[in-house]
């Protein structure tokens, strides 16, 4: 099984829903990192997981999204506590619709994690085959 891991940092805010989060229920930002792992069993022609300028590619795609947003206002987060758990959900689901056919047919699964600071992080999977 082969991986390549790409991240990247980028800037947001948001408050949580939930009652009783104290300090965490008020407007704040978060200097994200996110990490991309994709899985292959097989290298494509130039020996490679994926050209890591692709992921790249798809992870500013990401940034440009939210970078300097209110993750709260944003419409795929509408209903949700804005939690770095829903984060990563959302984060690999924009970032799979950013990789070409040939990438999503070779790597059948990514994990995107999300890190919200030094220590705390959630990740989400998902298989990344046209069948999804």
């Amino acid at each position: 099984m082969y991986t390549l891991t790409v991240k990247d940092d980028l800037i947001a805010q948001h408050y949580l829903t939930v009652p009783n989060c104290g300090p965490e229920n008020e407007w704040h930002s978060h200097h994200f990192t996110v990490e991309v792992v994709l899985e292959s069993n097989s290298l494509n022609k130039w020996g490679y997981v994926c050209d890591i300028t692709d992921v790249k590619s798809a992870l500013a795609s990401l940034k440009d999204h939210v970078s300097d947003q209110t993750l709260n206002d944003l419409p795929a987060f509408k209903g949700l506590n804005p939690s770095v758990e829903h984060f990563a959900r959302i984060a690999a689901e924009h970032i799979r619709g950013s990789l070409d056919k040939e990438t999503r047919q070779r790597c059948h699964r990514m994990h995107v994690r999300i890190w919200e600071d030094d220590e705390a992080a959630a990740q989400y999977t998902t298989p990344l085959t046209d069948e999804v």
